[in-house]
């Protein structure tokens, strides 16, 4: 017999009504907290800290909307660029003031795109950023007619690097990284 139950009872016998608290609607049941789902373990050969830069590339990808070939392109990107690595730059003083995980030799190139803050991709302290600096990558791939692109010639219309075909050699573990988080 259930506590309801149980208290009409009690009141019939008595000949008083005892209180009976309303049954909770559905709206005041509390839902189930979704389940969170943890950061995969690192794929592909890739540090934590690689792994998580990674993750940031496709959680801003996502964000903004973009597909899965949008989360390849701009992972292999990183790869490419800074071995998905936030750089600081000692040609820029500034960006040793914040988090880093290794230098970079390439003029004022700083971050995981080693985007360059005199070629107005952003602030030091905004390219220190890997969310900042995948969306700003994500922001001018979404300009582009990227989808009937290859990876490379996607990647290079965006970031304008030296060595424009160096892209596509990311592409397999690319894809692998950006699995493990879909």
């Amino acid at each position: 017999m259930d506590d309801r139950a149980f208290a009409e009872q009690e009141s019939s016998r008595s000949g008083e009504r005892a209180p009976v608290s309303p049954s909770p609607s559905p709206s005041s049941i509390p839902s189930p907290s979704p389940a969170v789902k943890l950061p995969p373990a690192p794929v592909a050969g890739l540090s934590q800290v690689q792994m998580d830069n990674a993750g940031t590339i496709v959680q801003v990808a996502r964000t903004m909307g973009l597909s899965r070939r949008a989360m390849i392109i701009g992972v292999a990107t990183a790869m490419q660029e800074s071995n998905l690595h936030n750089n600081d730059s000692e040609a820029v003083p500034e960006s040793l003031n914040y988090p880093h995980q290794g230098t970079s030799v390439d003029h004022d190139s700083i971050g995981v795109f080693q985007q360059r803050p005199s070629s107005g991709w952003g602030t030091v302290a905004n390219l220190m950023r890997p969310a900042y600096q995948a969306e700003k990558f994500f922001t001018k791939l979404a300009k582009l007619d990227w989808e009937n692109m290859s990876l490379t010639e996607a990647a290079q219309a965006v970031q304008v690097s030296a060595y424009p075909n160096a892209y596509a050699k990311h592409e397999s573990r690319a894809t692998t990284i950006v699995d493990a988080f879909l």
